[in-house]
């Protein structure tokens, strides 16, 4: 498929994802509590699994592409294209959500709802929501982002019911939510991290790496798990931009 509508819908994924899940916990993080978020995140990856998901494969996340190129599902010389097409949807995302952000009375990039970090940024000691040390937020982000791999690597199988891929994939990222906002204020996406770090600047930026490194080291043990365990011999065939989420 045209290389330039599977970036453009990568791009536009992944400012769905970032402006809906991080602009909840920004705009209506107050009212809707952590729970409101995490379904928010969860229904961006529905809605455009099912929208782009057909052009692109709809991974709007650079450790899902890396996932999917470790399980063999994604071709590697397009690892690049893919995830910078993410990175530049986040930062759009982002810079539109500051925008709208700023215009409100008293609008700080510091503070957070409940404790958070500031502009849905993702932390770790002082600027996790429940201060968890870096060794337990790298535990959880490789943790939940290899389950992530597993659950979609599984939703997408060639033997499984395809119409509710997109569904199983978004709820999957709805419990990671729940479990890990109050640890890191979730990743599991670089991207996802890049863009409202940006606006932040200092001590988030200092902890951007754990928010790169840890969702790709989990993103790919996820789908070696999955290729050395779980996989058929039939999953072994190279699709062109496999799997939502």
């Amino acid at each position: 498929m045209d290389m330039r509508r599977r970036l453009g819908a990568e791009a536009f994924g992944t400012f769905w994802l970032v402006f809906g899940g991080c602009g909840a916990a920004v705009i209506a993080g107050s009212k809707i509590g952590n729970l409101g978020v995490a379904f928010a995140f969860g229904l961006t990856v529905v809605t455009m699994a099912y929208a782009v998901g057909g052009i692109s494969g709809g991974h709007f996340n650079p450790a899902i592409t890396l996932g999917l190129a470790v399980a063999g599902r994604f071709d590697k010389k397009d690892l690049p294209a893919y995830m910078g097409a993410q990175v530049v949807g986040a930062i759009l995302a982002a810079a539109l959500l500051a925008v709208i952000a700023k215009g409100t009375p008293g609008f700080s990039f510091a503070d957070g709802a409940h404790n958070a970090p500031g502009f849905a940024t993702n932390g770790y000691g002082n600027r996790s929501p429940g201060n968890y040390n870096a060794f337990a937020v790298i535990v959880a982000e490789v943790l939940t982002t290899a389950f992530f791999l597993l659950v979609i690597l599984g939703a997408t199988a060639k033997k499984s019911i395809a119409e509710f891929g997109g569904l199983a994939i978004g709820l999957c990222l709805t419990l990671i939510h729940l479990i890990t906002i109050p640890v890191s204020n979730t990743s599991v996406n670089p991207a996802r991290s890049i863009g409202p770090a940006l606006f932040v600047g200092s001590d988030a930026i200092v902890q951007l790496p754990v928010f790169i490194i840890a969702p790709l080291v989990g993103g790919a043990l996820g789908a070696f798990i999955w290729k050395t365990l779980l996989a058929g011999p039939e999953e072994f065939e190279l699709a062109d931009g496999v799997a939502p989420g």
